[in-house]
């Protein structure tokens, strides 16, 4: 994404001022949109949280937002990264992997994407862009996308991703009728 390898190698704005490279901030959003979690729960992640079991590494969370347990699949590229992550840091295992607020996260991605000429954009947008992306490669499948973002029911789900479900759009193609 643009917005991501714009933080990760900085950029110089037009008065000549450089923004510096910021892998941190770069690397949280890489985390929610390949994870879709929330920003709260990436900020308190710790290497610990990932958890190992049988071939496959799992999430082992209560999310904040709703105390609701989370224990997906971490694929191993994205558990590889984020131990890299770590260990480039010499972050401890128990200690959380990224010391800072979700305010500076949010106020470095709006000077990105002023920088960028894009409007709306705010952590949650990756969120967001996790969600759409799973429900477009899954076959327009809306109860992967609910599960995944621990939905309670498909409706806000289907609200969340402002995405209409595959039958109903392929309903309304068949429908038309140029009189």
């Amino acid at each position: 994404m643009q917005i991501i390898n714009t933080i990760r190698n900085g950029f110089i704005y037009a008065d000549g001022h450089m923004a510096k490279p910021n892998n941190r901030i770069a690397t949280i959003l890489t985390l929610e949109a390949n994870l879709g979690m929330r920003i709260s729960d990436i900020l308190h992640l710790r290497l610990s949280d990932i958890i190992r079991d049988g071939e496959r590494y799992r999430l082992n969370i209560i999310e904040k937002k709703t105390q609701k347990k989370r224990e997906f699949t971490v694929p191993l590229e994205i558990y590889v990264y984020i131990q890299n992550y770590a260990l480039e840091r010499n972050i401890n295992p128990a200690a959380k992997l990224f010391d800072i607020s979700e305010r500076t996260v949010q106020n470095h991605l709006q000077l990105v994407c002023d920088y960028l000429g894009l409007d709306n954009i705010s952590t949650h947008s990756f969120r967001k862009y996790f969600a759409t992306s799973i429900y477009v490669n899954n076959n327009y499948k809306l109860e992967i996308v609910r599960v995944l973002l621990q939905h309670s029911s498909s409706s806000i789900t289907q609200r969340y991703i402002g995405l209409q479900r595959k039958e109903i759009e392929e309903a309304l193609q068949k429908h038309i009728k140029l009189l």
